[in-house]
């Protein structure tokens, strides 16, 4: 449980945020769920199977997406959680002008040295991304496709080993599916 009642006010507020932010979006998977699933699930996979109690890491994993995916600005997130929770989302948002294939490079190379809970967000990230893609891969993609996301995943939490070890089990498991 989080220490405090401001605590769990906080992993409320970035829900509601979240939710209000991602509403229009869905997953890209065949059964196009409504996007703000996923950041659950990452919060979700963070407390439940990493034992993860930090609220700050918590609520970053709730609103990663947020800047990347929506209109949201780094001085929003600021205003309404705090430089802390920013900072994390900061840390895990890809630049968006830049080259999808660059920035796929990028994101192995920010990792190695991103803050603790930028490392379990990321973690917690690609763990859940793979979850999805097994249970409902993109109509789109081939199969090609999905075993090139599964072999980055993998590249990424390769630099995150160290971070959690149950969470990076979870992964090595689910990377076993590969296609």
């Amino acid at each position: 449980m989080p220490r405090r009642a401001d605590d769990f006010g906080l992993l409320l507020h970035a829900a509601r945020f979240a939710a209000w932010k991602h509403r229009h979006q869905r997953r890209k998977g065949a059964g196009r769920l409504p996007y703000i699933n996923h950041p659950l699930d990452l919060a979700h996979a963070l407390w439940f199977e990493g034992g993860v109690r930090d609220e700050i890491a918590l609520a970053a994993a709730i609103l990663h997406d947020t800047i990347e995916d929506t209109q949201t600005t780094l001085q929003e997130l600021q205003g309404e959680f705090g430089a802390a929770v920013a900072k994390v989302v900061m840390e895990t948002s890809d630049e968006p002008t830049v080259d999808w294939r660059v920035r796929k490079k990028l994101q192995i190379t920010r990792v190695r040295t991103a803050s603790q809970r930028a490392r379990l967000v990321k973690l917690a990230d690609k763990l859940c991304n793979l979850r999805s893609l097994v249970a409902s891969p993109p109509q789109r993609w081939s199969l090609e496709r999905q075993r090139e996301y599964f072999d980055w995943a993998k590249r990424v939490v390769d630099e995150l080993r160290g971070t959690n070890a149950e969470l990076e089990a979870r992964f090595d498991q689910i990377y076993r599916q590969r296609p």
